[in-house]
């Protein structure tokens, strides 16, 4: 398969290289930052055209582009893509705002093409081992659920200046809300969709940014469940992990260690220990993996650009929330 990859940054060449490990083709790169393409080049081959031309990176004949720019091109880079006939894969937050959501929706569909948008947590072992434990009614009917992501945003890319990065500001699509929208995807993968949102959110530290760097979020579920987020930008030892409380018992998720502990109605604990995340990268391999089963076999996709737009739509209540001090409702 060959694809054009439309960012060069530290996403961009991960997917990159994975694309190459797995014997695909690089057909082209963009990045306006030329040490990134160069940095691009060096993995994609010889025969990837580099160029800081969208346009020229989009002419090159290819399945598909991956679009791992910064939040707020997403939806224009998309739609350009999706008009010269490619397959598209959209790195999370799809965007930083609606604008050109919709319209992106209703042009992929009409062409029949793929729209994969990158919430990668979905391909960790074990949040999937979560989610059918969840279906098969491990701990009955689901009452509530505890989230929680944080690390120090210095450290996410420590060989990048982060007051350079997009995360930093709101622009670009930058904020922990954005940053961090995994959080609010998988909790809606595993409990449905939220209905109401009410969030704090603000800049609390020193960190030299104009977005917020803490937020705390509450959802309330289709079914009843209520949900608590807790994200930051904040945390100096990084911590993802999710508790899941039911009617009949509790699972207990924690990204790092990777271990899957489910306590039944009496207390006891069971637990399940799923493969780890690899340097990182498990589950960036597999979700290529499965957005070239999308192309070449039609495979539906884990979060296609109506899903992404859903998600974005509850990270930007959690916002506005935020701003205006009440609880928002979110549309069906």
């Amino acid at each position: 398969m060959r694809f054009v990859v439309l960012g060069a940054g530290s996403i961009g060449r991960r997917h990159l290289a994975n694309a190459v490990a797995l014997g695909h083709t690089i057909a082209a790169v963009h990045d306006p930052d030329g040490v990134r393409l160069l940095e691009a080049g060096r993995i994609a081959g010889e025969a990837a055209v580099l160029t800081t031309s969208e346009r020229e990176a989009l002419a090159v004949d290819a399945d598909a582009a991956l679009v791992c720019s910064p939040p707020d091109v997403h939806v224009t880079q998309a739609r350009a893509a999706v008009a010269r006939g490619r397959h598209v894969f959209i790195e999370k937050p799809l965007s930083h705002t609606l604008d050109g959501v919709d319209a992106l929706v209703a042009e992929a569909t009409r062409a029949g093409r793929a729209v994969l948008v990158g919430c990668n947590l979905r391909f960790v072992p074990s949040l999937r081992r979560v989610r059918r434990l969840l279906d098969d009614g491990r701990i009955g009917t689901p009452l509530s659920a505890r989230a929680h992501c944080g690390y120090y945003l210095p450290y996410w890319r420590p060989h990048t200046d982060y007051r350079r990065g997009y995360a930093a500001h709101q622009s670009t699509g930058g904020g922990i809300i954005l940053d961090a929208i995994h959080e609010l995807d998988y909790l809606r993968w595993l409990l449905g969709e939220p209905r109401e949102v009410f969030c704090y959110a603000d800049k609390l530290s020193r960190l030299e940014i104009d977005t917020e760097d803490s937020a705390e979020i509450l959802l309330r579920f289709d079914g009843g469940a209520i949900g608590n987020v807790h994200l930051d930008y904040v945390r100096r030892a990084y911590g993802r992990s999710c508790e899941v409380i039911g009617e009949d018992g509790v699972i207990v998720w924690d990204y790092s260690s990777p271990l899957v502990r489910v306590y039944d109605k009496d207390g006891q604990a069971e637990d399940y220990a799923e493969p780890p995340n690899a340097e990182g990268n498990l589950m960036y391999v597999e979700e290529l993996r499965h957005l070239v089963d999308c192309i070449e076999h039609g495979a539906t996709p884990e979060l296609d650009a109506a899903g992404g737009r859903t998600v974005l739509a509850i990270a930007l209540a959690a916002k506005r929330s935020a701003a205006e001090g009440r609880p928002v409702r979110l549309e069906p």
